[in-house]
């Protein structure tokens, strides 16, 4: 079999798009109609061998139809989930307006956390909790092991700073070990961040009173195909219809620009977003006009971010702890989980305070550690990282051909944007420009997301009337010709969604299939670039080399997830792909509904899980009550006994810690016999001397 060459029969048809609103709005709509209607809009010529739709809007109009801005049905509620590294946050559109999610202890945000124990599993703040005690099977990090291979060079580094145990799966897919109610189990990335999207599908429907189905799912920017499609996949677990996947820059400038005074005049309004989370990084320069938000340029580093500022000063403490007492702390992990919780802590307060201390009691073999760190030090530990950040910032600005003066506003996005150093390096890079804070770092990405889900759901609220978005492809898609060339079909920062069709030819003569190597990336080889998948075309008539005419199609749809399709002209022979599932470590058919299915299974146990705990507090609840009664009246007739029955039934309840809820209502149904008559004795009596006292 051959492979795909090799001769492109005319050169790539330039896309003229003029820089008037009403002609960026007028086209991106159109191909934002044309694609929800399941077609494209296409400019093109037979003789060109290409076809490339318009720059199109992704988000479309309000529409005719759909709920009211004030009250959004079970049936309609699109929900914004930002799934972060570190925490996670959901958000709707209600009332007119974007309502951030508290959870039921009223954290706005929630850990992107997963535990696993003997008789339960945990995610979130409960998870956290528990991690010093079980750091094997707590979980946490899972956006950065999604959609990726386990040899990739990104994984293997971070194998030494987990806690959890990650092993190479069937084609390379990473899997999680962790022991969960007594026995061993492996779990994809993309379960885990599934169990996350469990949760706050679950914060989400405790909120607003309803099941909640529908969301739009944020990713970085600079995510590429395999890692969008994981993540979708993730919400198919969990249970969501994913209406979008969208990139989280451009969803916290929704949440900037939803409010946001546009200039007056024609001059377009450059806002560059930096966005600095727990693990991942992006900037994207985009502009705002009149409710057009187009996105011009981005660019990222999907494993840069606060956890990799807390991994430095973890390797510091730990030296430290070693230089002090001669002693290594590495091996042992609770004692490295317990110095990642004081790193993160002193983190946090070197954001605000000059020195930081760290007391950490009995952390290996009874010895107290103490120490400080001034931030001084943690600048010089992280100078290299702080530094890489302004990388992207020049990438950007580069590639969207946009002055540093020219841009309007800079917003901050992530939790690690609070890091005084980093807003200092930001601010100095653009002549000392001041920052805009205006919008919650930790909830603007959902806020965003929330817009956009109303806007989906075809939300009526004059607000989101005139709102049009037009994302970007990070990355350039193309495939192999003939030498290993990388021949790009769609240059990164394209629009979408878009559709893009070149005509191909074959490289021998009588070749009557050829094998099509797709890739992501911006080297000229594609040994240099990332693998997204391949597929073949059989069936082409015999011909001469140069006479058979292939035409392959890429389309990225708004969500930025990449479809190919070739086809001989002369037989019609034609394959269509979604890439191929394993080779970019994501989820065939039939694993993906074997993941619903213990997903549910998983929410079962769960829900029966709680139903054990309120039952055996319900008991120890009665029996200590019970108790602070029965010793009020010591002495009276049966008390004796009945107070042996309450210590009994406790025993009961720390040495059957897993017992069943019929189990524990049946321990209590034994104690109530006992104990029962005996209170009733007790409230006779305590009435009758009532009642005694008032005769007299």
């Amino acid at each position: 079999m051959f492979r795909l060459v090799l001769a492109r029969l005319a050169p790539r048809l330039a896309a003229v798009v003029t820089k008037t609103t009403k002609t960026k709005r007028a086209a991106a709509a159109a191909a934002a109609a044309a694609a929800a209607a399941g077609s494209t809009a296409v400019v093109a010529a037979w003789c060109s061998g290409e076809t490339e739709t318009p720059p199109p809007g992704s988000s479309g109009s309000s529409g005719s139809s759909g709920s009211s801005g004030s009250s959004p049905s079970a049936e309609t509620v699109v929900v914004g989930i930002d799934l972060g590294t570190t925490n996670s946050c959901v958000a709707v559109w209600r009332g007119g307006k974007v309502e951030v999610i508290p959870n039921e202890a009223g954290g706005r945000t929630t850990p992107s956390v997963v535990a696993f124990t003997d008789s339960e599993r945990l995610v979130g703040a409960e998870a956290v909790a528990q991690a010093p005690r079980n750091p094997a099977n707590t979980v946490y990090d899972a956006k950065r092991l999604i959609g990726r291979a386990y040899t990739d060079a990104v994984i293997q580094d971070d194998l030494a700073t987990w806690s959890f145990a990650v092993k190479a799966g069937r084609d390379g897919v990473p899997l999680i070990c962790v022991d969960y109610l007594g026995k061993p189990r492996e779990f994809t990335a993309q379960e885990i961040s599934a169990m996350v999207l469990a949760r706050m599908k679950e914060i989400a429907e405790a909120y607003l009173g309803h099941e909640v189905v529908r969301a739009v799912v944020t990713v970085p920017a600079y995510f590429n195909d395999a890692q969008r499609k994981a993540t979708a996949d993730a919400g198919t677990i969990a249970g969501l219809t994913v209406e979008r996947i969208i990139n989280e820059p451009t969803a916290a400038a929704l949440a900037y620009g939803l409010d946001a005074a546009t200039p007056a005049g024609d001059a377009e309004n450059h806002v560059l977003v930096f966005d600095l989370g727990g693990g991942t990084f992006d900037v994207t320069l985009l502009t705002i006009d009149n409710g057009l938000f187009e996105v011009k340029a981005t660019a990222g580093n999907t494993h840069l971010g606060g956890e990799d500022f807390d991994n430095k000063l973890v390797d510091f403490l730990a030296s430290e702890f070693e230089r002090k007492y001669s002693r290594s702390v590495r091996g042992n992990a609770k004692a490295m989980r317990r110095l990642r919780v004081a790193a993160e802590r002193a983190k946090r307060t070197l954001s605000s305070a000059n020195r930081a201390a760290i007391e950490i009691d009995s952390l290996v073999d009874g010895i107290d550690f103490d120490t400080s760190i001034t931030r001084a030090r943690f600048e010089d530990l992280c100078g290299q990282l702080f530094r890489e950040c302004l990388e992207p910032v020049a990438r950007v600005l580069d590639d969207a051909g946009v002055a540093k003066s020219a841009v309007r506003d800079i917003v901050l996005v992530g939790g690690s944007t609070r890091v005084p150093k980093i807003q200092a390096l930001l601010s100095s890079y653009f002549g000392g420009k001041e920052l805009c804070k205006s919008i919650n770092p930790d909830e603007a990405v959902a806020y965003g997301a929330a817009v956009q889900g109303a806007i989906l759901a075809g939300v009526r609220d004059s607000k989101l009337g005139d709102i049009l978005l037009v994302d970007v492809t990070p990355l350039s898609l193309g495939l192999e010709t003939a030498g290993g060339i990388m021949t790009v079909l769609v240059p990164r920062n394209t629009p979408v969604p878009t559709r893009v069709e070149k005509t191909f030819t074959t490289h021998a003569p009588r070749q009557t299939s050829v094998t099509i190597n797709v890739f992501e990336g911006e080297r000229a080889l594609v040994a240099d670039n990332h693998p997204l998948g391949s597929f073949s075309l059989s069936g082409i008539a015999p011909a001469p080399a140069g006479a058979p005419q292939i035409d392959v199609r890429f389309a990225v749809d708004a969500s930025g997830i990449l479809s190919v399709r070739a086809l001989d002209r002369a037989t019609s022979a034609e394959e269509t792909i979604t890439i191929d599932a394993h080779s970019r470590g994501a989820l065939s058919p039939d694993e993906l509904e074997r993941m619903v299915a213990e997903a549910a299974q998983f929410a079962a146990a769960d829900a029966a899980a709680r139903e054990r705990v309120a039952a055996r507090n319900a008991v120890e609840r009665y029996a200590f009550d019970t108790k602070d009664r029965l010793s009020a009246a010591a002495g009276a007739d049966g008390v004796g006994e009945a107070l042996v029955a309450v210590d009994n039934t406790l025993s009961w309840l720390d040495a059957n810690s897993a017992a069943e809820v019929d189990e524990v209502e049946a321990k209590a149904d034994e104690l109530r016999t006992v104990v029962e008559p005996v209170l009733r004795k007790i409230n006779e009596n305590d009435s009758g001397s009532e009642s005694n006292a008032s005769d007299e």
